[in-house]
C-alpha cells in the first residue's frame, strides 16, 4: 500500500484539528458574530513571484464522477502544463522527520499556522526533488517538470519531478 494513499487524510486531520478546536460557537445573546480567528493569525495568501506558476491556475480543476470513482477534470490552461517545466512557490511539508528531504509536499498555505485550514488537492503538489532539499518554514521556489495525476491512489492532482530549489537573486 502506497504511503501517499493515506497522506491527504493524515494531512487534513493533522491540520484541521487545531483549527476546529479554535472555533467558538456564538451564544444566543451575542448580537454580532465575529470571526473566531484573530486577524493577526488569519492566513495570508502567498506572494506570487514573477515567473512562478500561480496557485490560482492549479485551482482550475473540478472533481467529476466517472463510472464508480471521482477523478480530476483539468481546465485547458492546466492541461497545457502537463510534463512542462515550471517554477512553483510554496511551503515545504515534509513527510518524514529530518532536515533534508527528496520527497515532500509543497503547499499553497503555510503548514505552521495552527488556525489555517488546509486547501484541497489543488493546493498541494507532491515533490520529487533531484537532490535532498533542506527544510525551512519560509516559502521556497522550486523548478521542475509538472505532471498531472489523473488517477493517483492518494488523491493528489499534481507532482513536480526533478525539482531543484531556485536561488533568490
Amino acid at each position: 500500500m502506497s504511503t501517499f494513499k493515506w497522506l491527504p487524510w493524515i494531512v487534513l486531520v493533522a491540520l484541521a484539528a487545531p483549527a476546529a478546536l479554535a472555533f467558538k460557537t456564538p451564544t444566543r445573546d451575542e448580537a454580532v458574530f465575529t470571526s473566531p480567528i484573530p486577524q493577526q493569525f488569519q492566513q495570508k495568501a502567498i506572494d506570487e513571484k514573477n515567473g512562478t506558476l500561480s496557485w490560482r491556475t492549479l485551482a482550475q480543476v473540478e472533481t467529476v464522477k466517472q463510472r464508480d470513482k471521482f477523478v480530476p477534470q483539468f481546465s485547458p490552461a492546466v492541461l497545457a502544463l502537463d510534463n512542462r517545466p515550471v517554477r512553483l512557490q510554496g511551503f515545504m511539508m515534509p513527510l518524514t522527520a529530518g532536515d533534508q528531504h527528496k520527497t515532500f509536499l509543497l503547499s499553497a498555505q503555510s503548514p505552521s499556522c495552527p488556525f489555517c485550514l488546509p486547501g484541497g488537492p489543488d493546493s498541494l503538489v507532491e515533490v520529487q526533488a533531484r537532490a535532498p532539499t533542506r527544510f525551512g518554514e519560509e516559502p521556497v521556489i522550486l523548478a521542475g517538470r509538472l505532471q498531472l495525476l489523473r488517477n493517483d491512489p492518494g488523491g493528489m492532482y499534481y507532482r513536480l519531478v526533478d525539482a531543484t530549489p531556485v536561488v533568490a537573486r
